[in-house]
């Protein structure tokens, strides 16, 4: 819908700046005589019933200019974080989303990990992975740590060809088993 209207507020907006470019035109080849030019300017600062078209027209204008400015410097959706490498071939861009995915799914592989979160940032030495788990609490949580950021460095590492140069491993707590209850009838 806003994309729609966007459009419209283009088509709209270029309409009146083709009109206004026209009569520019038209001024400056001396196409329209100066009298009616000084009467239209007179009308705007006396004739209430010429300004009361003109101000909003105007208003309009400054709003759907100040939209277009909006659009043209806010971050869109092509720009959204990655790592671009150049090949032979030409460019690769991967998103850090996907970079995100990738370590979910090659910690999710460890056994007895139950609940994962990852962000990545990037800097000069490679890619930097928090990975958040719950894990069982069955496992040793050192080899279990251990494990996870030897598969993520891995994973991340044979997929992507991005070098990782830190993988922490925040372990949250551990599953809670849902104790079972019996029930007892007197």
């Amino acid at each position: 819908m806003v994309k729609v209207l966007d459009r419209l507020l283009l088509l709209l907006f270029s309409g009146i700046i083709f009109i206004a470019s026209v009569v520019l035109l038209f001024l400056a080849f001396g196409l329209i005589p100066l009298t009616a030019a000084e009467n239209f300017v007179h009308d705007i600062y006396y004739d209430m019933d010429t300004a009361v078209i003109f101000i909003p027209v105007t208003i309009a204008v400054f709003l759907i200019s100040i939209r277009f400015l909006y659009l043209a410097v806010r971050r869109g959706k092509s720009d959204v974080p990655s790592i671009d490498q150049r090949t032979d071939f030409g460019d690769i861009r991967i998103s850090l989303d996907t970079v995100e995915n990738l370590a979910l799914k090659a910690a999710g592989r460890t056994r007895g990990v139950k609940d994962l979160r990852s962000r990545v940032k990037v800097n000069q030495a490679g890619l930097e992975f928090v990975i958040r788990v719950i894990v069982d609490g069955e496992s040793s949580i050192p080899a279990l740590t251990e494990e996870i950021q030897g598969n993520v460095k891995n994973h991340i590492e044979d997929i992507t060809g991005i070098p990782v140069a830190h993988v922490t491993v925040f372990v949250a707590n551990i599953q809670q088993s849902s104790p079972t209850f019996k029930s007892r009838v007197e």
